[in-house]
């Protein structure tokens, strides 16, 4: 994070004004108008709680478009809501959505794509010290009617996950130190393949431990260099059902970089380093990789913002694959517009590149999007998307996806 250093001035010549005198002094309800005086506090109602509630609700139509599988359509509800409380000491958030929807293929099934469930919290040990930590239960599967990009495959895994982080920064004069940690579970249930019928993924479950530290300089109130070291460890429940071997691993990684931050209007950060991937089973191979992260953000005025990022990022190869680890390249690139208060246009770009470490399987990934949201009144939106995906996997061939859905979000 970057923290930025303020100085007053004390600019002499500056007239202030002078204080009303009673007799100039508006002595009715007027003089509560804004420009005037402050506006006198509103007092809380009796019963309201002690938090800030915000809820809402989605309704979309999806069409779906592939290469290999046809086209599909689905509909999808989408409730969601956040809890904030700003205590004294302690900053509270609570959040969840979920995603329930029913592809209409004439099996009237009802699916949950995605589930998700947050707490956070945040709180100021001092003037320079700052402690956080949140707790992260999810659930996601694609639909069984969205292509897959492995074409064996006709039912998804579904993908449980749950997480649990600690955080405390500290500024020591222009040294800012950061030091996180952070543990994971995810479990993988079973896939319904063409070729194996059910298959068990509970090889690829796994416990992940992190911890990382980061030390920054602020070289001008705007620009710091920094450097951050972390270290990770990955157990798996069982040994690989394709090599008979555990994939236990420590993942290490020292990367250095700067950034900047100029207000609200401009930030950026950009680091290189080094990766490297243990294994603990002589038979697998460890390996080591270049790391590569930058991001920008560009907001000129109020109506325009860009953004592109960066990534590198090692871990495990999930469900589906014969695959030891996995290392993953993503640039991403995103614009949005307001035109006028009730109409806002945006647009992005992706693009990927997987490499299988253990398997020959590589796939490169491109994409693009672009979108509408349209404000009814503060409570109703209307929405409309379009993207288009393009995979090249190495073993199981191209996949084109087309996308476009219509939607409506009700808020409170």
């Amino acid at each position: 994070m970057l923290l930025m250093l303020g100085a007053s001035l004390s600019l002499p010549g500056v007239v202030l004004a002078e204080p009303l005198q009673p007799d100039a002094a508006k002595l009715h309800d007027d003089r509560l108008a804004p420009g005037v005086y402050p506006a006198a506090p509103i007092a809380e109602q009796p019963n309201a709680p002690p938090f800030k509630l915000d809820t809402s609700l989605g309704l979309k139509g999806t069409y779906t478009s592939s290469s290999t599988a046809g086209g599909s359509f689905s509909t999808s509800l989408a409730p969601a809501f956040s809890a904030v409380l700003e205590g004294r000491r302690v900053d509270l958030t609570l959040s969840g959505d979920a995603e329930i929807a029913r592809p209409w293929d004439g099996s009237a099934t009802i699916e949950v794509p995605a589930l998700r469930l947050g707490i956070s919290a945040a709180s100021a040990l001092d003037s320079v010290t700052r402690v956080t930590g949140e707790a992260a239960l999810r659930v996601t599967r694609p639909l069984a009617s969205t292509p897959d990009p492995n074409p064996l495959v006709a039912v998804p895994a579904q993908v449980l996950t749950g997480s649990a982080g600690l955080g405390i920064e500290r500024s020591l004069g222009r040294v800012n130190l950061a030091l996180k940690g952070g543990v994971e579970r995810t479990v993988y249930g079973p896939t319904q393949r063409f070729d194996t019928g059910l298959t068990d993924n509970s090889d690829q479950n796994v416990w992940q431990v992190d911890a990382s530290l980061r030390a920054g300089f602020q070289l001008t109130p705007i620009f710091e260099i920094f450097s951050e070291a972390t270290i990770g460890r990955d157990l798996y429940d069982n040994a690989s059902a394709t090599t008979g071997l555990r994939a236990d691993a420590t993942n290490s990684a020292l990367r250095g970089g700067i950034a900047g931050q100029w207000g609200s209007v401009f930030s950026a950060s950009a680091s290189i380093g080094a990766g490297h991937y243990d294994f603990s089973e002589a038979g697998l191979s460890d390996f080591a990789t270049q790391l590569y992260d930058a991001s920008v953000t560009f907001t000129p005025d109020p109506t325009l913002a860009l953004s592109a990022s960066l990534s590198t990022d090692v871990g495990p190869s999930g469900a589906d694959s014969a695959g030891a680890a996995r290392i993953t390249h993503v640039a991403t690139a995103g614009i949005g517009y307001t035109v006028n208060s009730w109409l806002r246009l945006r647009a992005s770009a992706d693009w990927g590149l997987a490499e299988t470490q253990g398997s020959a399987e590589t796939e490169h990934s491109r994409g693009f999007g672009a979108g509408a949201d349209y404000t009814l009144n503060s409570h109703t939106g209307l929405s409309a998307d379009y993207s288009f995906v393009h995979r090249d996997n190495s073993l199981t061939g191209t996949l084109d996806t087309h996308r476009i859905g219509i939607g409506v979000v009700l808020k409170r």
